[in-house]
């Protein structure tokens, strides 16, 4: 009954079976083969994006050190402005009033001098 009739069948069906796996599994291979394709795609953009997304904010940021700086340069400026102006003013009041005081002191020292 399982004679030589049923395995020549089998065999025949076996190997569309091994056929059918290989099909398979060549088309196994495909997709994971187009998923690793698309995934390095995906990563390959994701990584200009953020290259452009660094130098959009270095950009920024550099703008904003260089407005930093002129202010600062602007601030300097006008603070040593102010202080060589408040200087002048000290300088200025010292003189009048040693000047107010010169007589006094010229006729101390001539006291002292004369031993008067």
């Amino acid at each position: 009954m399982f004679g030589g009739g049923s395995a020549g069948a089998g065999g025949a069906s076996d190997g569309e079976g091994i056929q059918v796996l290989l099909k398979a599994e060549q088309e196994a291979q495909r997709i994971v083969g187009d998923a690793r394709k698309a995934k390095q795609e995906r990563l390959k953009q994701a990584k200009a994006e953020a290259e452009r997304d660094i130098a959009a904010y270095r950009a920024q940021r550099e703008t904003g050190f260089q407005q930093a700086l002129a202010n600062q340069g602007t601030d300097s400026t006008s603070a040593a402005a102010q202080l060589d102006a408040e200087t002048d003013a000290e300088v200025a009041e010292v003189r009048r009033e040693a000047a107010s005081r010169a007589p006094a002191v010229a006729r101390m020292l001539a006291d002292v001098v004369t031993g008067a």
